[in-house]
């Protein structure tokens, strides 16, 4: 029986970042994979994917709606559906590819097969030939990460009703996409088929867009999605059955007034969240315990029930996020070298990337409002700035939260071009509890988008903007 000093079980983001780290700091390290690709759900069908085909999508949206005002004059541009998702395939593959080879550069041994426990020190790997492989570990570490979740009482069937793994693959441009779930998931597919010609709704049992970010990006993203996308959005719709009818699928939804609609759509994309995996990992024979919700119990180290069996990632609470799970891998894996790592949950940003881009970190105002905190805020809006006119990138904002007293900065949200990127300037100035003032002292390259933050410094510190 081989023996290893640390297991780890999945190799999504977290999973393949805490085998390398763990092989880094000296470890014996195994990985097990059930599919025959390493990189989880993010690099195969979420995170990776879905952004080659954003890139995809918003190239050809700029060829039919701004290049000629660019003055670029070129014939009308036809989308190859099948060529899109053939370069989508290409750039997973390349990335797939290259976890392999940073698994050989560390000399951590790859199994492929369904990890289970046999006791909280063996593990069996189940081949997809039937064949059962044991190995030994001092330390386990459980990434099993999640799977998307339907309603009760609607089935997905894979062709009219579908996931975000299906809308990745799919050959044709719907006619009309109907997606239910107003949240990251859904509002990025939807942009994709949107861009491409398709009608696309949304339905969403809430009152507003990406519900657990600060409201006013989602007031803004649905503006700037039902102008420029001509998208439909069904707020407060509670959505009561989904009905594959052969070549269309039918939602009805009670809008909370006791009146119901009905869509009919060629593809309905279910959208409503993820839920963690643990399906075939016998957990209970390693005296692993789950929470009622079946996640992994976790301590503020990450271990389990088992003192030494540890969990990160989507199978444990916390945001469902692909860096979030990296650096809790990092964490795990320090901790068990003896180092003294450290995650602040408050800090890890947020991002949906649509067009324009949002992202934030830190509390947001209904937040702050609900902790009874003291705060100033400041805003700047990109029709302000001269980079973002250059690009013709002008809606949304950045705001920034400060502390009334101290003006330590509380929260930065975003809506707007290159969102995703602008972000880690925020993160880094939180990460060191700098001031709205702090960041309305430092330069900024003229001209850039990343002006704007530093313009909502400005306006937080004492309304002060330059150039608002």
């Amino acid at each position: 029986m081989e023996k290893f000093d640390v297991t780890v079980i999945g190799s999504g983001p977290g999973g393949y970042v805490a085998a390398i780290r763990c092989a880094q700091l000296g470890m014996k390290t195994a990985l097990i994979e059930k599919y025959s690709t390493l990189g989880g759900t993010c690099l195969n069908v979420g995170c990776i994917p879905s952004k080659a085909l954003l890139d995809s999508s918003e190239h050809f949206y700029n060829a039919v709606n701004h290049f000629e005002e660019h003055g670029i004059e070129i014939k009308t541009p036809k989308v190859n559906i099948k060529q899109m998702i053939e370069r989508k395939r290409g750039v997973v593959k390349i990335t797939c590819d290259g976890i392999n080879f940073l698994m050989k550069k560390n000399k951590v041994t790859v199994y492929n097969g369904t990890g289970s426990f046999e006791s909280n020190t063996k593990i069996n790997i189940t081949k997809n030939d039937g064949n059962v492989e044991q190995i030994e570990s001092t330390k386990v570490i459980i990434a099993t990460g999640s799977k998307p979740v339907s309603l009760p009482n609607i089935e997905i069937d894979k062709k009219r009703i579908i996931t975000s793994t299906e809308a990745l693959e799919l050959q044709e441009i719907p006619k009309h996409l109907i997606i239910i779930g107003g949240g990251v998931i859904g509002l990025e597919l939807g942009s994709v088929y949107a861009r491409l010609g398709a009608k696309v709704s949304v339905v969403e049992f809430m009152d507003k867009l990406i519900p657990t970010m600060d409201a006013a990006l989602g007031k803004e993203l649905q503006r700037v999605l039902k102008k420029d996308l001509k998208i439909d959005f069904y707020l407060k719709h509670k959505v009561e059955t989904v009905v594959n009818k052969g070549k269309e699928a039918i939602v009805t939804a009670d809008n909370g007034k006791g009146e119901k609609i009905e869509l009919k759509g060629d593809y309905v994309l279910m959208a409503v969240g993820r839920k963690p995996f643990t399906e075939g990992l016998k957990p209970e024979k390693a005296n692993v315990k789950l929470d009622t919700r079946g996640r992994v119990e976790v301590d503020a180290h990450l271990k389990t029930t088992a003192d030494n069996i540890f969990a990160i990632g989507d199978v444990i609470i916390g945001a469902m996020l692909a860096h979030k799970a990296e650096e809790e891998a990092v964490f795990v894996a320090e901790q068990m070298a003896g180092q003294k790592p450290h995650i602040n949950y408050n800090l890890i940003p947020g991002v949906v990337y649509t067009w324009p881009e949002v992202a934030a970190v830190g509390l947001t105002e209904e937040q702050l409002k609900e902790k009874n905190i003291k705060y100033k805020s400041g805003s700047f809006p990109f029709k302000a700035s001269g980079r973002a006119r250059a690009s013709m990138d002008t809606d949304g904002f950045v705001k920034v939260l400060a502390d009334e007293s101290t003006d330590e900065i509380l929260g930065v949200h975003i809506i707007g071009p290159r969102a995703a990127d602008m972000i880690a300037e925020a993160v880094v100035a939180m990460e060191y509890r700098a001031s709205a003032e702090d960041i309305a002292r430092i330069c900024h390259a003229h001209p850039t988008f990343t002006e704007s933050i530093k313009e909502a410094a400005l306006d937080a510190t004492a309304k002060r903007s330059i150039h608002m």
